[in-house]
């Protein structure tokens, strides 16, 4: 029996599949084109084409799944609700404090890229690190941050059916600059020889397709796609709408940023590698790697247009976000799991207090993480640890609502094969992310879950720490912890680890223990009685379980 799409109240569904493509596609087209072909290449060289082919299948995969649960659920905010339809509360609070710590962290990085090309004209926004590679911001720097991030804010407080068509207009020009800038890069900088010149020797040159997958910006690229799942409850259609924005938006993105790698590979200078290779390729006096390539070949109009791109593209891109964090935000309100007061909507049909808190929030993490490369590094980690619950609720749900009695709108084939599988990868992202970023993230998440706990003691006493569904939620514990230390004596290149745990074995490691602590979270799944009565709260209605 077909679903009628479930929208919070107050929210217009007036973005139809189009809006819904570029929502995922702008997200898609950010900074990660400016940077992360440069980041990958001095990581893996001419084989970084296959870190893009990789990431890429790795997103498409998490997109299929996340398609069928949006599709089952089109609500916007669902990836709060989805943890919660499989494992209760205590489970979707703990993964709804990991999904604000991914999304909120989203606009600061683009406001940095956007800084970070911007700097060649106004050089006080960053100060070089002396490899020329890394850029920190400075105090001026971060004054002009909080001024874009506040532009964001302000823009996303008008009705949502306004906010898709400025992304509609700003898409076709995100996706046309880029490709301008493949395609004429191609065509004057026909440098075959460089692809011939290897980013390291032995392993190491393999291990780098896999790094740069994770710290090189090609993940981080491919995360936009979940930019229609977040507006789904805002859709006019979205059974159909929601498995074309989303699948469609990562194989446009795939074919748009392996055309970027190559003609990044091809237009740089061999004089350039003929020393130092690809690991130490920088851009003396540049900040942006593409539009110093366009001026080194003499298209200096293109130099200038890619300029004008570093501000639009991130900026396009940091704008979705806040809009989709704010519904991340909201979400998390109408289950209680922050003030319910964030959840309002108001006239315009928009979560006012949401966005404002997401802008608030949005500006803390440009302290820990001051460079566009060490924030990617951080929102790469915890983004795939935010997606890592999708294949288990999928799995879950296959067998609490079997088909029979839930009607699919759209069905991901073969999931008993692919649902692990995505959760593996996601696993071996979060481990290529690097001890570094993962201290950071976990030490946070323990650092709210006790802060959590002391509420509750103090509100309710033991009996308000006791009471909780630990039953469901328990696996999150040696989940985590066993990532942590997976990655803490893992391969010293691959992870940044102490290297007890060297490539390949380590991959070995890490599929062995997802598969585990899948079985283990499968086995903790809520009753369908629990489920059933969740779903009825959240207004899908009793007619579509038969």
């Amino acid at each position: 029996m077909a679903q009628t799409p479930v929208i919070a109240k107050g929210l217009r569904r007036d973005v139809g599949v189009i809006g819904l493509l570029y929502a995922s596609l702008g997200g898609i087209i950010g900074s990660g084109w400016l940077f992360g072909p440069w980041r990958a290449a001095l990581q893996a060289g001419p084989l970084s084409i296959i870190s893009w082919v990789l990431g890429g299948g790795a997103i498409l995969l998490l997109a299929m799944v996340y398609a069928e649960l949006a599709t089952m659920f089109p609500r916007s905010g669902a990836v709060v609700h989805f943890p919660q339809l499989s494992h209760g509360s205590l489970l979707a609070l703990i993964w709804s404090w990991i999904l604000l710590f991914a999304y909120v962290s989203i606009a600061p990085a683009e406001v940095m890229a956007v800084l970070g090309y911007m700097n060649n004209l106004v050089a006080q926004l960053h100060l070089i690190l002396v490899d020329a590679k890394t850029q920190v911001l400075t105090p001026a720097g971060y004054v002009v941050a909080v001024v874009l991030m506040a532009l964001f804010t302000l823009m996303n407080l008008v009705a949502i059916k306004w906010v898709m068509h400025m992304s509609n207009i700003a898409g076709w020009w995100k996706l046309a600059i880029p490709a301008l800038a493949a395609v004429l890069l191609i065509a004057q900088g026909w440098h075959t020889q460089n692809l011939h010149i290897a980013a390291g020797t032995g392993s190491q040159m393999f291990k780098g397709i896999f790094t740069a997958m994770a710290t090189g910006g090609v993940i981080f690229s491919y995360f936009g796609f979940r930019g229609a799942i977040e507006l789904a409850g805002e859709s006019s259609n979205p059974h159909r709408n929601i498995p074309i924005a989303v699948i469609g938006s990562v194989l446009i993105g795939m074919a748009l940023y392996i055309g970027l790698e190559l003609a990044f590979l091809l237009a740089v200078d061999p004089k350039d590698l003929a020393h130092n290779g690809w690991r130490h390729l920088v851009f003396s006096g540049q900040t942006g790697p593409f539009a110093a390539l366009a001026g080194a070949l003499g298209m200096s109009w293109l130099a200038w247009l890619l300029y004008a791109d570093a501000i639009v593209s991130p900026s396009g891109t940091g704008f979705i976000y806040t809009t989709t964090s704010s519904r991340i935000v909201m979400a998390m309100g109408e289950d209680q799991f922050i003030h319910p007061r964030l959840s309002s909507i108001n006239k315009a049909g928009v979560p006012w207090l949401a966005v404002i808190f997401c802008f608030v929030v949005g500006l803390f993490f440009m302290l820990p993480f001051p460079s566009w490369q060490q924030i990617v590094n951080y929102i790469t980690q915890v983004t795939e640890l935010s997606y890592g619950i999708g294949p288990i609720v999928l799995l879950a749900l296959r067998r609490l609502l079997p088909e029979s009695k839930y009607h699919r709108p759209w069905r991901l084939p073969w999931a008993q094969f692919f649902g692990p599988l995505s959760f593996i990868v996601s696993n071996l992202i979060i481990y290529w992310g690097r001890i570094q970023a993962l201290n950071w993230l976990v030490g946070l998440l323990f650092a709210a879950f006790a802060l959590f706990i002391i509420t509750r003691i103090i509100r309710h006493g033991i009996s308000g720490v006791t009471e909780l569904p630990w039953r469901t939620a328990w696996w999150v514990f040696p989940y985590l912890i066993g990532m942590w230390l997976i990655t803490f004596f893992g391969d010293s290149d691959m992870a940044g680890g102490l290297g007890k745990i060297v490539f390949p074995y380590d991959v070995v490691v890490i599929a062995l223990f997802s598969l585990g602590i899948m079985w283990l979270a499968l086995r903790a799944a809520i009753p369908v009685e629990e489920l059933e009565a969740y779903i009825k709260r959240l207004e899908i209605g009793p007619a579509q379980l038969l």
